[in-house]
């Protein structure tokens, strides 16, 4: 055959049932309206209601063992096929094969994908579950034939009435279908019976299968049948073996439409068979037994496929569900805190109403005055709080969450207590309970009342008590304003009460704004203990980073990892969690301890900020999910072969001649020297300190503290034996780099230069690879067009600040000694919370707010 023939047939086939269905199923509407056109819908639904619950259970009952007959279709096919499976497993999949085909339509085709997913996963192959599908279609025609056969032989009386033939055709009819009966047994009895399907030889069931299968169809039908049959009312004058042929008929009417379930196909059939029944009775026992033979089941079985899917599929499932669950939990506090603020907000707005006289006259006589009074201006006062809390919810505060719950209740109490107001009660007890739920998300516990509020919370809480007073007056409008208005307390003087508990309600919030306004402006310090000092000492033999050294500065915290070999030193200031430079000790132990410092800020409300860290340690950072800003450069030089020979050390060998022809000499004092003349050191540092007017930083560098000093070698310059100048020495594996540098006013100019001269080439005799001359501030950034916004803003302090802080020339100081320049970086989180954290940052080295103002 051509293949545009073959394309056409394929094309005509395709459209061949969908045409058929149609039509059959617009032929059956046409006999349904022309027999139920002059029906009234009231008559079909009280025929409906009106079936007897023994009707019901017995039509339930014959429902049940038609499905359980349904299963042994399955059971039938697989033996047929030598590939029988447990009962429990055929019957749960036949059920619900059937539940859906015969609901859906084309069962074979929706009864046997379910059939093809779950039979395949027992072993069969498509080809065999195709085999399952058409020997149980065969089942139900050996049922259909035989009942109709037996009908029309034994019931031919009846189908006269019902088919309008004369008995005897009607016996004649029913002999033929015995005699194909027949015909077909004998061909399965000769043990030769197959079936080619495209090349594919199908075995038909044997002489006893046959019989069996024959059998199980039958009994199917008439269970099916007597469903019905005990739904259709009394005086039917058709008997039971009647109606069996007559339900046969239009069973498999429905069933050769195509038409999902045989609507209207079915109904049309028994309308036509059984004229002399009316067709409200009819039709609403169809009804009836279509909610029990086919809905039922229907949801029996989607429920069960979906259990069965849910099994299979739980892990699969879960896994995104987590992930939803996780990303909802997200803005689970956001939306308690809009929740708990609106409660709050219900609350002052309740008090601002009138309260109807008919609740006040019940609460007058149970109540007395001045518990309504005082439960009037408590609700003020929680209805304040919960606003206030609100905030702290919003940042997963454990403390704000319980003292919420302690106000709800108490909230519920006032409103019952000051005017029986069961709304608003059950919206705080509705609060409650979501906030109950979701208690599992409020688990930070940092501080509930250092939390600053942000101008937006701030301008919903002033919306709100400007509301509330606006509702007030208007309720009241018709009271006119007197000063004797405060002072009368009365059941029913709403207006006194309105304007007290106005009143408190302005009054807190004024109170907690000028509390926040001179709340904490100085960054809380906790001091580590001996112990833990001795225990950073000990991680710091490893560190490769001179900074590691500011450890034992004594002002910051430490987080210590599991096997006490490596730390964290940080501090807080405001939410600002601080943390200085990279983790120090073993490197195999960085990523644990810095989302265990992620985790220790989250839990505690705070921002995790890594101060001054290096380029090596960026994409541990990256993977805290912390944003990175650059702060600097640092100036390391490099000391292998270094000296003061060639052109472009002239400058260094001149500051160093200087500084021997003023009478300077060089020399480091080991630590036993340092305690020795620390009188002597703290007269220099106090001279200096006096000279700038500047008081000592913390932090981020040293400052002179005799406990601090004691652990480290100070380089000092010399006039004759009195020390002018002097700088303590950081040391690392293979750095050492000058913190704490201070002269006196007797020392001559340049004396910086040539202390620090000096320490380059002692630390070039002690084996050390680099001399650390500490970062220059703003340095390095880029000056392109499309360079990020922090650095142009950098660019622009630099420029601006120069007269206040010389950036340009620190660096070029620096830059005379040939470094090696090495970024740092910033790493927090980002965003609009940036000028916080560097404001923030800035006052824990400054030592507080105003020291950053002012020195």
């Amino acid at each position: 055959m051509p293949k545009a023939e073959t394309v056409k047939s394929s094309t005509l086939r395709n459209w061949l049932m969908p045409a058929i269905t149609l039509t059959v199923f617009t032929l059956a509407m046409v006999v349904l309206y022309h027999h139920l056109s002059h029906l009234q819908w009231s008559h079909v639904i009280q025929q409906f209601v009106a079936t007897s619950p023994l009707a019901i259970v017995l039509a339930l009952a014959g429902v049940v063992c038609s499905y359980i007959l349904l299963t042994g279709y399955d059971v039938l096919a697989l033996r047929v096929l030598r590939h029988p499976l447990p009962y429990s497993r055929v019957a749960e999949t036949a059920f619900t094969a059937y539940a859906v085909g015969q609901n859906v339509g084309l069962s074979s085709i929706s009864g046997g994908s379910i059939r093809l997913r779950r039979y395949t996963a027992e072993g069969l192959t498509p080809l065999e579950v195709g085999g399952v599908v058409a020997l149980s279609a065969l089942t139900f025609t050996l049922g259909v034939t035989a009942l109709l056969a037996l009908s029309l032989l034994f019931e031919a009386e009846a189908a006269q009435t019902a088919l309008h033939v004369t008995p005897q055709h009607a016996r004649l009819a029913g002999g033929v279908l015995l005699a194909a009966i027949a015909g077909y047994l004998a061909f399965t009895a000769s043990g030769h019976a197959r079936l080619d399907v495209r090349g594919h030889v199908l075995s038909l069931p044997g002489l006893r299968q046959s019989i069996a299968q024959m059998a199980i169809g039958g009994a199917d039908l008439c269970c099916a049948a007597a469903a019905l049959y005990f739904l259709l009312p009394a005086g039917l004058e058709v008997s039971y073996p009647g109606f069996v042929g007559v339900f046969v008929l239009a069973i498999a009417a429905g069933v050769a439409s195509g038409v999902p379930g045989g609507l209207g196909v079915f109904e049309s059939i028994l309308l036509l068979l059984l004229p002399h029944t009316s067709g409200a009775a009819l039709l609403g026992a169809a009804l009836l037994y279509r909610a029990l033979y086919y809905l039922l089941p229907l949801a029996c079985g989607v429920a069960l496929l979906a259990a069965r899917e849910w099994n299979e599929q739980r892990s699969h499932v879960l896994r995104p569900i987590q992930a939803a669950n996780d990303w909802i939990g997200v803005f689970i506090p956001q939306a308690m805190a809009g929740l708990v603020f609106i409660a709050g907000a219900v609350l002052l707005v309740s008090g601002s109403v009138p309260v109807p006289h008919h609740r006040m006259a019940w609460l007058r006589d149970f109540v007395p005055l001045g518990v309504v009074e005082i439960s009037h201006l408590m609700a003020s006062v929680v209805g304040v709080g919960l606003l206030i809390l609100a905030r702290g919810l919003s940042r997963r505060l454990d403390g704000a969450w319980w003292l919420t719950e302690m106000l709800i209740v108490a909230g519920i109490v006032v409103q019952l207590l000051k005017g029986v107001d069961y709304v608003g009660a059950i919206v705080l007890v509705l609060v409650g309970g979501l906030l109950w739920l979701a208690r599992t998300r409020f688990y930070r516990r940092a501080p509930l009342l250092a939390q600053r509020f942000s101008p937006l919370w701030v301008t919903n809480v002033a919306l709100v008590l400007v509301a509330v007073i606006w509702i007030g007056l208007q309720a009241y409008r018709h009271v006119d304003y007197a000063n004797e208005l405060w002072w009368q307390f009365a059941f029913h003087a709403g207006a006194p009460r309105m304007l007290r508990a106005s009143l408190v309600a302005v009054m807190l919030v004024a109170a907690y704004a000028f509390w926040q306004l001179l709340g904490v402006s100085r960054p809380r310090v906790d001091l580590p203990t001996a112990t833990q000092l001795d225990q950073a000492r000990r991680c710091m033999a490893d560190a490769e980073e001179p900074v590691a050294n500011l450890a034992l500065l004594g002002d910051k915290q430490f987080l210590f990892s599991a096997e006490s070999d490596a730390f964290i030193m940080y501090q807080r200031s405001g939410r600002s969690w601080v943390a200085l430079g990279d983790p120090v000790g073993n490197p195999a132990r960085f990523e644990a301890l810095a989302w265990r410092f992620r985790e220790l800020c989250d839990r505690n409300n705070g921002w995790p900020v890594f101060y001054e860290v290096s380029a090596a340690q960026l994409p541990l950072y990256l993977d805290l999910g912390l944003s990175l800003i650059k702060l600097g450069e640092e100036a390391r030089v490099p000391l292998e072969g270094f000296s003061l020979d060639g052109p472009k050390r002239a400058e260094l060998r001149t500051a160093r001649r200087k500084g021997e022809r003023e009478g300077l000499s060089f020399r480091v004092l080991e630590p036993d020297e340092v305690v020795a003349r620390m009188d002597e050191l703290r007269l220099i540092s106090e001279d200096w300190l006096l000279s700038r007017t500047v008081s000592e930083k913390g932090f981020s560098v040293g400052n002179f503290d005799p406990d601090y000093l004691r652990n480290f070698r100070v380089a000092a310059a010399f006039k004759g034996e009195a020390i002018v100048a002097f700088a303590n020495l950081w040391h690392s594996r293979e750095e050492v780099s000058i913190d704490l540098m201070r002269h006196g006013g007797a020392a001559p100019r340049g004396v910086m230069d040539y202390l620090f001269i000096e320490t380059a080439l002692w630390a070039c005799t002690r084996d050390y690879h680099w001399f650390n001359l500490g970062m220059a501030p703003l340095a390095g950034l880029e000056k392109h067009p499309l360079a990020p916004l922090w650095h142009k803003l950098g660019l622009l302090v630099q420029h601006y600040g120069e007269p206040f802080y010389n950036f340009d020339g620190l660096r070029r100081y620096k830059e005379k000694f040939g470094p090696e320049w090495r970024p740092r970086y910033l790493a927090s989180p980002g965003g609009l919370r940036q000028a916080r954290i560097l404001l923030d940052t800035a006052a824990l080295i400054a030592g507080g707010m105003k020291e950053v103002l002012f020195k």
